[in-house]
């Protein structure tokens, strides 16, 4: 088991506040990794016309909940489970899944590791390599799979490198996995962002393989990660039985339900979003990439990875350089395989990057 080291979290601001003696209102997060432009002024009116809801239980089926992520995503209600953030649904499969061994791409979202050893179970890391620039090899992967591997587990596109696997790569690997009869669990946060979603999503796989999960949260793309509301997609009828047989009932509150059945219809915002990010994304990587002192790693969410080429500049003094501007990026020292020279950050307004990026390269 790799040992992570802390760090702070994008939700971190109470503790920056403390130690940096900065209002946590004054600080500009880009480590969070959250949609810039806040819910939407459909979702807030609504909550607003629909607050009654939480008079009554929530339908303990979400038939109306499910059917909307059903309509947004492109897969049928049978096929979602709903839970309280995607955090939640990590920790039911890798439950129910039982993995006495994981594959887990590294470097990625610890979240994952430390369920696989709640339930006893042993991580193997398979490193993005950074002379790829941190690209999956497909077939080199593929052939590190093995009959005692019980699971792998895949951030698309990855975090904290922003690289991702085209849905005809996630095919070949569904392929290679269910030979070796292996769970595969896609984590598809950040997936939303990307230019063409079509090409990197694997929803359209679940329709023919029974085993893959997806999992997906409202948190980073609807800017509403106090919501807690996550969903998962998965064909396989045995398992969404399981996982419905020990899921508590309830977990996801009325309001989350009203902002469900909004959010994955709020086709201006969507595309506003994307439009923003797309824009953004293209213009700070041409930006680094122009630098000497940094090396962008081609991004395909809503954050990039920068490689510090400045001699004896550390992340640690970098993520210090930009608190005490108010401007809060991730310290990527704590990632397995990245050490004291990469930096993250999400893309915000057009203003907010220029401030971030005059303070990186001054």
């Amino acid at each position: 088991m790799i040992k992570h080291k802390d760090h702070f979290h994008g939700s971190d601001l109470e503790k920056i506040e403390k130690i940096y003696g900065i209002k946590k209102e004054d600080i500009i997060s880009f480590s969070a990794n959250v949609n810039p432009l806040g819910i939407s002024t459909k979702l807030k009116e609504g909550i607003k016309e629909h607050i009654d809801c939480i008079t009554t239980y929530p339908d303990r089926e979400y038939a109306s909940l499910r059917g909307s992520i059903a309509d947004y995503c492109g897969c049928e209600s049978e096929s979602v489970i709903v839970g309280n953030g995607s955090t939640e649904l990590i920790s039911l499969f890798v439950k129910i899944e039982n993995p006495k061994k994981a594959l887990i791409l590294g470097p990625t979202y610890s979240e994952y590791e430390r369920e696989i050893s709640l339930v006893g179970g042993k991580t193997i890391y398979y490193p993005l390599k950074e002379e790829n620039d941190f690209v999956l090899d497909t077939k080199d992967f593929i052939s590190k799979l093995t009959e005692d591997i019980d699971m792998v587990i895949i951030c698309n596109p990855n975090n904290p490198t922003g690289t991702a696997i085209s849905s005809a790569d996630m095919r070949k690997i569904l392929d290679a996995c269910m030979a070796c009869h292996i769970f595969v669990m896609v984590d598809e946060t950040y997936v939303e962002f990307a230019e063409d979603v079509s090409k990197i999503s694997a929803v359209g796989l679940t329709r023919t393989y029974g085993n893959i999960a997806i999992l997906r949260g409202t948190s980073k793309f609807f800017a509403s990660p106090g919501l807690r509301l996550g969903y998962a997609i998965c064909s396989n009828e045995d398992l969404i039985s399981e996982i419905n047989k020990r899921k508590d009932p309830w977990t996801i509150n009325s309001i989350a339900v009203v902002a469900g059945t909004l959010m994955f219809t709020d086709k201006d915002y969507i595309n506003k979003t994307r439009n923003l990010i797309t824009s953004e994304r293209d213009r700070m990587y041409k930006l680094f990439e122009e630098s000497s002192r940094f090396k962008p790693y081609k991004p395909e969410g809503n954050f990039m990875l920068l490689k510090i080429l400045e001699d004896g500049l550390t992340s640690g003094e970098l993520f210090d350089r930009c608190i005490k501007k108010g401007l809060m990026i991730r310290d990527c020292s704590t990632f397995p395989y990245l050490g004291e020279n990469y930096i993250r950050f999400c893309f915000m307004n057009p203003s907010d990057n220029d401030k971030l990026a005059a303070t990186l390269l001054q």
